[in-house]
């Protein structure tokens, strides 16, 4: 079996982010990563691999709260490393400018820059 080399840059996040169903408002899991094409959730039930799902981030705002609405298709499924959790692979169906900004600001958030960089 050939195996595929990942091209996408994934960023950990050492925080997860909640992720809901769209449709139902149900929380479904938190992302485990993110990159510009998809993220893993890990979620306490395991999702339904092909399915397509609405989805929806709730980012606290200075003014509340914010919403960052997507579709994702899961990849794949698999048991957790913790007992009692699952890491699914989602990738997004044609991402939000909401999404892609998201990213970066992590992206931006997370990394290490040098002093003379960051001034």
């Amino acid at each position: 079996m050939q195996r595929r080399i990942r091209r996408i840059e994934r960023h950990q996040l050492p925080y997860y982010l909640k992720v809901f169903n769209r449709i139902t408002d149900k929380p479904m899991g938190y992302i485990g990563n993110v990159s510009m094409d998809g993220l893993m959730l890990i979620s306490e039930l395991p999702m339904l691999v092909g399915a397509r799902f609405e989805l929806r981030l709730k980012i606290p705002a200075q003014d509340g709260q914010r919403f960052v609405d997507f579709a994702g298709t899961c990849q794949w499924c698999r048991e957790d490393v913790n007992p009692g959790s699952y890491d699914s692979g989602f990738a997004l169906v044609a991402p939000p400018a909401e999404y892609v900004e998201m990213v970066e600001a992590l992206r931006h958030y997370f990394s290490f820059r040098s002093l003379a960089a960051s001034t």
